[in-house]
This record gives C-alpha cells, sequence and structure tokens, in this order.
C-alpha cells in the first residue's frame, strides 16, 4: 500500500544518519573502555581510593547508558520496519496510525540522542547554577524577571530535573530583583549554558494606567555546579562572610534566624548568596559550592588573568545586547537573535517549551 511504502521509505532514510550516530557515539570503543574500566574496579586496592573508584563507577554507568540507549534506537527501527512489511502485506490500514508514530519517535529520538554528542564540554554533564537580574524597566522589569525565573523552573521540571531555589530578593511593588536556583541533573549545564544573557520583553504593560507598550529587560546568567575541582583554590582571607535573616520561602525557622549567608570573593568582587536551606551551615556549603562555579566557569573560559574577567561578562541589561527577544504585543513571536530560531506560541514558551531555542544553540555553536 503506499501509506506503507511512504513510512518504509522514510524510515530507511533515516539509517544512514543512525548509522553516523552509532559512529559518533563511538559505541564500538566505549564497548572496550567499559571492559578497562571493569577491570579496575576488580583490583583489590579499588575502593583505596574512593573518589576515583566513585569516579570510575560513574564513568562506566554513563558509557553503559550510552549503548543501552543507542541499542534502544536500532532495536525500535528494526521492530518498526518490521511492522511496516507485515501490514503492508496484510494490507492492515489500522496499523497505519501506530506505523507513523513509531517512524516520528525514531526520528525523534535520533535528533535527541544526536544533539547529547554536542554535549562535550568539561562541565556539560554538571547541574546548573542559574541566576535571574531584573534590568532597565522599574517594576515591569522586575515582573519580566519573575516570569523568566518561572519559564526556566517549568523547563526543568518538565524535563525531570529537580530544581532547588537558593536565593531570592522580592521586588518593591511586584516580580523580584534577583533569583538564584540550581538545576540538578545529566547535562543540565550543557542544555542551559546558552541561556546566559540579556532577554527583553515587549508587552502592555499591566502596571500603566494608560494601556501603554513597554519594553523590559532581564538578565540570566548560568555556571556549573563545581563541588570537587582541586585545581579551584580559595583562601578563607580572600572571603567576606555576611549573615542576614531570611525573607524568601521556607518556613518559619529561616525567618526567625540569621541562618542566611552571603560571600564576597574579594579578589574579584563576585559575591554569591544563599537563604533557602535551613541552617546557616547548609546555606554557607550552597553559596561555596556558588562561588567555586563561577570560579570553575571563568577557568572554562581561560580568562584567569584579569578581574574583570573572573566577574563575568559584565553586559548592561538593556538595549542593543539582548539574545532573545519575547514579544506579546503588537504580535506574538519569541525570537533568539544568535540563531535565527523563532516560535510563535509565546504562551506555550513561557510554560517551559524551551528546547528548540536550546537545542538551535548547541548545533549553532557546534557548526
Amino acid at each position: 500500500m503506499l501509506e506503507f511504502e511512504e513510512q518504509r521509505l522514510k524510515l530507511e532514510g533515516l539509517r544512514p544518519q543512525i548509522d553516523d550516530l552509532g559512529d559518533a557515539l563511538r559505541v564500538k570503543a566505549l564497548t572496550e573502555e567499559i571492559k578497562e574500566l571493569e577491570a579496575q574496579s576488580a583490583r583489590e586496592d579499588f575502593w583505596a581510593d574512593l573518589s576515583n573508584s566513585q569516579k570510575v563507577l560513574q564513568a562506566v554507568s554513563q558509557k553503559k547508558g550510552i549503548i543501552a540507549e543507542y541499542a534502544a534506537l536500532m532495536g525500535a527501527y528494526e521492530d518498526t520496519l518490521t511492522l511496516i512489511q507485515l501490514a503492508d502485506e496484510e494490507g492492515d490500514i489500522s496499523l497505519l496510525g501506530e506505523v507513523t508514530a513509531a517512524v516520528k519517535k525514531i526520528e525523534t529520538d535520533e535528533g535527541r540522542i544526536r544533539l547529547r554528542t554536542l554535549l562535550s564540554g568539561e562541565y556539560d554533564r554538571a547541574n546548573a547554577i542559574m541566576s535571574f537580574h531584573a534590568g532597565a524597566g522599574g517594576t515591569e522589569a522586575m515582573d519580566w524577571c519573575l516570569m523568566l525565573y518561572r519559564m526556566y523552573v517549568r523547563w526543568g521540571e518538565q524535563r525531570g530535573f529537580k530544581v532547588k531555589l537558593a536565593d531570592m530578593l522580592d521586588g518593591e511593588e511586584a516580580g523580584i530583583k534577583t533569583a538564584t536556583i540550581v538545576v540538578e541533573g545529566e547535562n543540565a549545564y550543557g542544555y542551559l549554558k546558552g541561556e546566559t544573557g540579556v532577554h527583553r520583553l515587549v508587552r502592555i504593560s499591566p502596571f500603566d494606567s494608560s494601556g501603554r507598550r513597554h519594553t523590559s529587560f532581564a538578565a540570566a546568567e548560568v555556571m556549573p555546579e563545581v563541588e570537587n575541582d582541586s585545581s579551584i583554590q580559595i583562601k578563607d582571607e580572600d572571603l567576606r562572610v555576611d549573615t542576614y535573616r531570611s525573607s524568601g520561602a521556607g518556613g518559619q525557622h529561616v525567618n526567625k534566624t540569621e541562618s542566611a549567608i552571603r560571600i564576597t570573593h574579594l579578589p574579584s568582587g563576585i559575591v554569591v548568596a544563599c537563604q533557602n536551606e535551613r541552617s546557616q551551615h547548609q546555606n554557607r556549603e550552597v553559596a561555596m559550592r556558588m562561588l567555586k562555579s563561577k570560579l570553575a566557569e571563568i577557568k572554562e573560559r581561560e580568562h584567569l588573568d584579569k578581574i574583570d574577567d573572573i566577574k563575568g561578562e559584565q553586559k548592561k541589561i538593556e538595549w542593543g545586547s539582548q539574545i532573545r527577544s519575547y514579544v506579546f504585543m503588537p504580535y506574538t513571536l519569541v525570537k533568539d537573535h544568535r540563531t535565527g530560531y523563532e516560535m510563535g506560541n509565546i504562551n506555550a514558551v513561557m510554560d517551559g517549551d524551551l528546547d528548540g531555542f536550546i537545542n538551535a544553540y548547541l548545533k549553532y555553536i557546534a557548526k
């Protein structure tokens, strides 16, 4: 039947891509690497160095996961091809919907797995620490900053990541001035690293009684969470630690004691804060991880020779520096100015539908 023939040709057209993906993933090489690592884990002295043994086991798990995922893709390909042949021979048109969905899923899964091959940076597999800052635009900008924060929280939750609020400073009338979240999950930083930059909003402001159109800005900053990087050395004398009473969520306990922590790294001027854990000790631990992560981000960019670079790229949060625009009025459109990728369903984007933008950026930087 013509309908099944079309799906068969579409599926077989994916085979060269799937084979190429197997080469890109180094499936055969990974199998040999797993054997070598498992041989290491079988040695009597394997657990003598706990840190190294954990890294070895994590590497084995990661490599096995890659092989299993690719094997599942190949299995789905073969099963779907068989289903098409049987359905075509029997002329069972009722199976067309199942066949079409299976071919589409293989195409989607191949693209998703291929995208992971682009996440090869030193910290791409790490958790992500993401901060938001309101820019030019007053109350409107603070409201936009809150909208941006919620958008990324929803994206993370939809992907199955664990999203934890570390710090938040409310605006005077509405919205937030700043917020910091920790996104925990495999490749969280790799996916989010391209979201650093200024985000521009155009809409009819709910805070303007005249109903005029306003342009507002908020900035996002993303860095990998680093816990055990021995190359990042922080001296106690380089730190100023301030405690204060928590003002955010977390129950009565955080609001009654000075458990919140603000740490200033004096050589660079970097300031990190955490107020959402229950104790001062826990907040300090999180804040120190944030500081190490910021310094690790700079190390990855190889800019440690200048104080200004340690602080990162300090673009003004205003006109001319945005990476993406979100337009609610007079039309609806979200457009990334680096890749040209755009989406008209702005409500879906604000509800966390960001994969198109993230994927486009990863492909853009891989060119």
